[in-house]
């Protein structure tokens, strides 16, 4: 049964209408999105809709980390920063035919929540989450 799993590809059980965010927007408006929506990253896009960086609740906290060689900046003056401040631009993702396998691998290896799926010319297509896997998994050992 689990061979079943091993089969299926990202694009049977990926989220396909995917919520995203401009880089202008501000971290004030990314916590309130945050906690509307309960998801753990936004692709962040720009004009044209091409992704050009990921941003993450763990990226958004990271700001208020405060270190011994930092200044802490005002609450409300971390809260006008931008997400370009803190998204990443390297990230992880895959292509819809990618084996659902290798989102479990990769999800962890590198502890992710969920990953962009990108097509051709790293169009984003959909975004594959943890809750996604489980499904696959249980739907596999269950059979469909």
């Amino acid at each position: 049964m689990l061979h079943q799993f091993l089969e299926q590809a990202v694009d049977r059980y990926m989220t396909r209408e995917v919520k995203t965010v401009s880089c202008d927007l501000t971290m004030d408006e990314l916590n309130d999105l945050f906690a509307s929506d309960d998801f753990n990253a936004y692709p962040v896009v720009d004009d044209q809709r091409d992704v050009i960086g990921l941003v993450t609740k763990f990226g958004f906290l990271k700001c208020f980390a405060i270190t011994l060689s930092s200044v802490i900046p005002r609450y409300d003056e971390l809260m006008r920063r931008r997400v370009s401040d803190v998204m990443i631009q390297e990230f992880i993702y895959v292509g819809p035919t990618t084996k659902l396998a290798r989102v479990l691998q990769l999800m962890v290896e590198h502890r992710l929540r969920s990953i962009p799926v990108m097509g051709v010319g790293r169009d984003l297509v959909g975004i594959i989450s943890r809750e996604d896997v489980m499904r696959a998994l249980r739907n596999s050992t269950r059979g469909d």
